[in-house]
């Protein structure tokens, strides 16, 4: 392993990768090493999320996430078509469920309208043009450049071109912690000109190492996807509901996968450790005293609504109940086409224990030494590579987010 190197990533997600990539294009002449604990990178929530392409009409107008998702949907399309990689260019469907939510959907239209971003507003009968089975009230909105793919096979073609690039891999290899003089890994020091820590349920641990992340800690959330039994081709593109704004969470929804299959979700359950995917698996008492007490203490505060949320979230770990839930978007859900989990994936969420709400935007932290990408969730997989630029561009001028 490496001793030396200019630049050290941690974390080898889709948003380290691209980092790398981005350190290779700007100083050719600098060594860059990523480092990943896992045996195969993206192993987490980059090979594990939903694999859609949000086109961005979710975000407000002032966030990173509105700056970045049109531009990260139209360059990761490119991508995907331009290596080969399978897409599927399905759209996407939000429809009202009720009266009280069309002004719902014209908020949506106006964030889409503000933020550049292809979305139409059609009738109930416009929408069941594209998709015959899908409910709405009155009106829906259509998306057109929102696609599915398969993020593992993004993630796969990135790693090639980071290594194509000349990036130094360093897999199953841990950050243990950092001392006056170097990295501390699980391999050995390694000592470093500039650190980015990219490391997604634990970048706000290795951040702290660093002074940064005072504010801030990670909150993880478990999130699962119900698959249909109904063959390929059963809907035609992508339905969701009308979101809570003020929640970083779209609701469940229909999501068409690269190979024109359904499924229904996800939920977003409280975990109770960062790794919690499953039974015992990767349990650390450290983590459970940590993130349950947090959790324990945002039920008794009711902070952000967070006592209805875990609740409505926990009653989602039913079958039934998530069939129920979709049917309220199209017609024809019967439970017994929902019988299947998928692999589940842990949110990064990030909170701030100061101001005790959920971030919704993008969040890092930095000095001339170190960057620390605190909140990189959904729309992270498509935002991944212009948002890669816009951090280096504050790393050249020194400028980072409070």
């Amino acid at each position: 392993m490496q001793q030396t190197t200019d630049f050290l990533i941690i974390g080898g997600g889709i948003v380290g990768l691209t980092l790398a990539l981005e350190a290779r294009r700007r100083f050719p002449k600098s060594s860059v090493t990523l480092l990943d604990k896992e045996k195969v990178c993206g192993s987490h929530a980059s090979g594990r999320n939903s694999g859609v392409l949000h086109a961005g009409f979710y975000y407000s107008a002032d966030s990173l996430k509105a700056r970045f998702t049109r531009e990260g949907n139209r360059r990761l399309t490119q991508y995907c078509v331009e290596r080969g990689l399978r897409i599927n260019r399905c759209g996407k469907l939000v429809v009202a469920r009720n009266a009280s939510e069309l002004a719902g959907l014209a908020e949506l239209l106006s964030r889409g309208q503000r933020n550049g971003v292809e979305v139409h507003e059609i009738t109930e009968k416009e929408a069941r043009e594209i998709e015959p089975r899908a409910r709405t009230h009155e009106q829906a909105l259509f998306s057109p450049t929102t696609s599915s793919v398969d993020p593992t096979e993004v993630v796969r073609m990135l790693i090639g071109d980071a290594r194509a690039a000349g990036v130094i891999m360093v897999t199953e290899t841990a950050y243990l912690r950092k001392t006056a003089s170097a990295i501390l890994t699980s391999r050995g020091p390694i000592a470093a000109g500039f650190v980015i820590n990219a490391a997604g349920l634990y970048a706000d641990k290795i951040a702290r190492d660093f002074g940064f992340s005072e504010d801030y800690r990670i909150l993880p959330f478990k999130g699962l996807y119900l698959y249909s039994a109904e063959p390929p081709g059963a809907l035609r593109t992508n339905i969701y509901p009308v979101p809570d704004v003020e929640k970083p969470f779209l609701g469940v929804h229909f999501t068409v996968t690269v190979d024109g299959k359904i499924k229904i979700g996800p939920t977003a359950v409280p975990a109770f450790w960062r790794e919690h995917y499953r039974g015992l698996g990767n349990f650390s008492f450290t983590e459970l005293f940590e993130v349950v007490g947090r959790e324990l203490g945002m039920l008794l505060h009711n902070d952000f609504g967070f006592r209805s949320l875990a609740i409505n979230e926990l009653r989602k770990s039913s079958k039934a109940e998530m069939a129920k839930l979709a049917s309220e978007l199209v017609t024809g859900v019967t439970p017994e086409h929902y019988r299947t989990w998928g692999p589940p994936g842990i949110r990064a969420q990030l909170v701030n224990i100061t101001k005790r709400k959920l971030e919704m935007d993008f969040r890092f932290e930095g000095d001339c030494r170190s960057l620390h990408v605190l909140n990189a969730v959904s729309p992270a997989f498509t935002c991944a590579l212009p948002f890669a630029e816009y951090l280096f561009d504050c790393i050249q001028r020194d400028q980072f987010a409070a």
